[in-house]
């Protein structure tokens, strides 16, 4: 029973599924707050290209994790729930609702199941010494030591991730200690109107300058690895700026595609949990997912 832990109400979902603009609205109706969990939004300078919301979408309700850390800066999924664990508790101190928004599933995962992660301090010379190792070859090193490893041979991250815990020792299972009882509560389309929701919002940044943004991020000292690393937006254009991708258009047209895979890698992700109510879009979402939190709230 989750009765004497304090509520939270998570709103996860795809890109461009609509998830930040329901979650002010959900927020300022309740006199909430919102706890952002994307893993791109936490970088200062990062805002077209993440799809940060602005100020003015705000509309007054107080967001968190927003422009928390330098762009190539090394910020982990435990730096993000030690801070996503302090805004929650003076969100919930100052008698408010903490909402946490976002599409990156283990940052959602990681403060609603609360995994109980490892206090080892990495080992930056073995870190940086991964950095200069092709995914490929990191991905044959993690292979050596764990042969069935799950981890996507793709996921730089999450095998650089993979092999620093085994040089760290440590390679205990996370376990989970949950402090918050919460709702969850799942955004997004079917996927032609998804498609065509990504294609808009594409065409809307480029409009509003997104290859600016990522040219200055270049100009100002963002290495050309750390915003490869970034993926979609941030991979796609820097590699354009830079003369390895030819053309806007070309470039624009496999930036979609790979939005769009990655849209679907989300849906993957959260379709597994199936505490998440989902959405009908179509009908009248704001008042459904406000009949599911007068509900949690009343419990």
């Amino acid at each position: 029973m989750n009765e004497h832990k304090p509520k939270l109400i998570a709103i996860v979902g795809t890109n461009a599924s609509g998830k930040s603009s329901l979650s002010v609205a959900l927020a300022a109706h309740y006199h909430g707050e919102i706890v952002s969990a994307d893993s791109r939004q936490v970088y200062r300078g990062l805002d077209l290209g993440s799809g940060k919301i602005t100020p003015a979408e705000m509309q007054g309700v107080p967001h968190h994790l927003l422009d928390v850390c330098a762009p190539g800066a090394f910020f982990t999924m435990a730096d993000f729930q030690h801070l996503s664990y302090e805004a929650i508790n003076s969100i919930h101190a100052r008698g408010r609702i903490p909402f946490l928004a976002g599409g990156t599933g283990l940052y959602v995962d990681a403060v609603c199941d609360g995994f109980v992660l490892s206090n080892i301090e990495p080992d930056l010379a073995y870190r940086r010494e991964l950095e200069k190792l092709p995914t490929e070859t990191l991905y044959a090193l993690l292979q050596q030591t764990v042969p069935d490893t799950q981890i996507d041979p793709k996921n730089r991250n999450r095998v650089m991730r993979a092999l620093e815990k085994l040089h760290d020792g440590d390679t205990a299972p996370a376990s989970k200690s949950p402090r918050y009882d919460v709702l969850k509560i799942g955004v997004t389309w079917d996927r032609p109107t998804l498609c065509a929701r990504i294609d808009e919002r594409l065409d809307r940044r480029v409009q509003e300058g997104m290859l600016d943004e990522v040219q200055h991020l270049l100009d100002t000292g963002v290495t050309e690895d750390f915003l490869y690393r970034l993926g979609l937006e941030y991979r796609y254009i820097s590699q354009y700026l830079l003369g390895c991708i030819p053309g806007p258009e070309y470039m624009l047209e496999e930036l979609s595609k790979a939005i769009k895979r990655f849209a679907k890698r989300q849906m993957t992700w959260f379709r597994r949990d199936p505490a998440i109510h989902w959405l009908d879009m179509r009908s009248q979402p704001q008042e459904e997912a406000k009949q599911l939190i007068d509900a949690f709230l009343a419990e």
